[in-house]
């Protein structure tokens, strides 16, 4: 809504322009305009209201460069209304509104140019490879997390090298908090274990969050700016690198065969509970697999860094499965709704509910 109202007004506004090129060109009689106007300051008149007009398309179009367009008509626009004040002057009023819309379309565009360009590099450096998983490959796992792979389709199908995802769900930033709808993309590398999670979070109508999360090299960064233009989280460090690893950890039930890899340890506790350990850039961490009696992954749980106003401390960190939510993609079997929660000495913190609604192997490139 708010989107075609701001669409709305940069059209008007266009077309409020054209009334001095009728104007100065004697095309009808416009009685609003009471200076005179020339046929060249006429033909600026129409520049102007076509620039907006192009500027209001190209923004409805998705594209995050409509700004560009929207800045010469601008700059011309206030020129014009300057020369013309007596007539003119209200058009400030939605120039001004314009402005407020060009500068968030600018942090949304140089967000979006920032993670395209990490993304570009990210991929280009992604393994490929048709390696297929074989059961013999399955020997030296805990019975369990064998059991686990076998059901998630892993043997007869290729080593997984890269995912591209996709995931929706609702999160808060606060225990209290309103839940904001997420949207979200999600790339891997296992073979040099890494993702980048791109995410946009509608924290209130018009308002909006724009996210990024990072592991590569054993490090971790996080980046979360309102308006895709004021930094609101900008966090690195070793509590980083280790949130971001356990994410890591926990999130390849989607992509199984990472499990393989020899940079995670594993080992059986349980009937129902396998503990992995992944060291990796110097960095080392643990968490526990929990399996139902189908051998479903319904549970994962770790020591994690809790950012507080006082510095970072170490919390439990879970994350529940709904076993009902398993759905096979590209022949593997993964679950697709966790729900993330910490669980602080305060009381429980449920942050984020995901839904993956579509996942791809070995295609990271395509």
């Amino acid at each position: 809504m708010i989107k075609a109202i701001f669409a709305s007004v940069i059209v008007i506004h266009g077309f409020i322009h054209l009334m001095g090129f009728v104007k100065a060109f004697q095309l009808a009689e416009v009685n609003q305009l009471t200076q005179t106007i020339h046929k060249p300051v006429g033909l600026l008149w129409l520049i102007s209201a076509l620039l907006f007009i192009t500027a209001a398309v190209i923004f409805l179009l998705n594209k995050d460069w409509w700004w560009m367009i929207a800045v010469p008509a601008l700059v011309l626009s206030q020129v014009l209304i300057i020369l013309y004040w007596q007539d003119a002057k209200f058009g400030t009023i939605a120039n001004v509104i314009i402005l407020a819309g060009i500068v968030i379309g600018y942090g949304a565009w140089s967000f979006n140019t920032m993670s395209k360009n990490e993304l570009k590099i990210f991929v280009t450096s992604a393994t490929s490879g048709k390696k297929v998983v074989t059961k013999d490959m399955l020997n030296g796992l805990p019975p369990i997390v064998q059991k686990w792979l076998e059901r998630s389709n892993v043997t007869g199908n290729e080593v997984i090298y890269s995912v591209h995802l996709k995931q929706t769900g609702e999160m808060r930033t606060t225990p209290d908090g309103k839940w904001m709808p997420v949207e979200a993309e999600e790339w891997f590398k296992t073979e040099k274990p890494a993702f980048i999670w791109i995410a946009d979070v509608k924290a209130a109508p018009g308002i909006h969050l724009a996210g990024r999360d990072k592991y590569e090299n054993g490090k971790g960064y996080m980046l979360i700016k309102l308006l895709s233009l004021i930094t609101v989280a900008d966090a690195k460090g070793k509590e980083t690198d280790q949130g971001a690893m356990l994410r890591y950890l926990a999130e390849i039930v989607w992509f199984p065969s990472a499990a393989l890899n020899d940079y995670i340890q594993w080992e059986q506790i349980d009937s129902t509970t396998a503990k992995a350990t992944m060291s990796y850039g110097g960095i080392t961490a643990s968490g526990l697999f929990k399996f139902d009696a189908n051998y479903k992954v319904v549970s994962f749980e770790a020591k994690r860094y809790y950012d507080r106003k006082g510095g970072a401390t170490l919390e439990d960190w879970f994350i529940q499965i709904e076993p009902n939510s398993y759905k096979e993609f590209e022949g593997i079997r993964i679950p697709t709704r966790p729900t993330v929660t910490w669980k602080l000495k305060e009381g429980d913190f449920t942050w984020y509910k995901l839904e993956i609604t579509a996942i791809h192997y070995n295609r990271i490139k395509d």
